[in-house]
């Protein structure tokens, strides 16, 4: 159940973000209050998931956002309902867009800023030479990076993780036909470091959800 008493002060505390409602724990009904808030970007993480809510609420004026893995063989049931990929990180997953996206798809290059082993994403030193390799696949459109931040109470060390993306982007932007935007960094036990730090979207799910007791 979404914590509608929170939502007021959280959207005016970002209101020059654009916070991507994760709602991988949430249902329809969910989503629909979300919306009913202004909250119209909407993330999942797992493919079913995402197909069920779509289904059921594709007439209404959201954008969505895949922002979990996104697996090769599962491409072809989402890609042309999605509006953003938070997760694009290695060639077989470009070939797959490629091959079955109708229109360019915003995309945005994940990148394992925390350098931990079981996080997906592409290590700091492949990004340049991954971007610079999909430049000419029509089916995609760079729109900026991804990173999550390692789970911790450490600050300082979540500063440095969001400024390894912060720096990435700018190194893009130095050899980039077209600059790239935007940041998407910050979930709900990070996402004011985030803004600190120049994130554009903020992934929020936890937050916004009442806790059960």
């Amino acid at each position: 159940m979404i914590n509608q008493e929170i939502l007021p002060n959280l959207l005016e505390e970002t209101q020059n973000f654009t916070i991507v409602a994760a709602t991988k724990y949430g249902n329809e009904f969910d989503v629909k209050t979300l919306y009913d808030f202004g909250i119209k970007n909407i993330g999942e993480n797992r493919v079913n998931a995402f197909l069920e809510k779509y289904d059921l609420l594709h007439d209404l004026d959201i954008t969505w956002h895949f922002i979990g893995h996104l697996q090769s063989k599962k491409v072809k049931s989402v890609i042309n309902k999605i509006d953003y990929l938070h997760s694009l990180d290695r060639m077989s997953l470009v070939e797959e867009i490629q091959k079955h996206r109708l229109l360019p798809l915003n995309c945005f290059i994940e990148v394992n800023i925390s350098e931990e082993e079981n996080k997906e994403g592409l290590d700091l030193k492949e990004v340049i030479t991954f971007y610079q390799k999909i430049a000419n696949y029509d089916k995609i459109r760079i729109v900026g990076l991804m990173g999550m931040a390692t789970l911790t109470d450490d600050l300082t060390l979540i500063r440095k993780q969001f400024q390894r993306l912060v720096d990435l982007k700018a190194q893009i932007n130095e050899i980039a036909e077209e600059k790239i935007s935007y940041l998407s960094m910050g979930m709900s036990n990070d996402y004011l470091i985030a803004m600190e730090l120049g994130a554009t979207h903020l992934r929020l799910g936890s937050i916004l959800f009442r806790k059960e007791e």
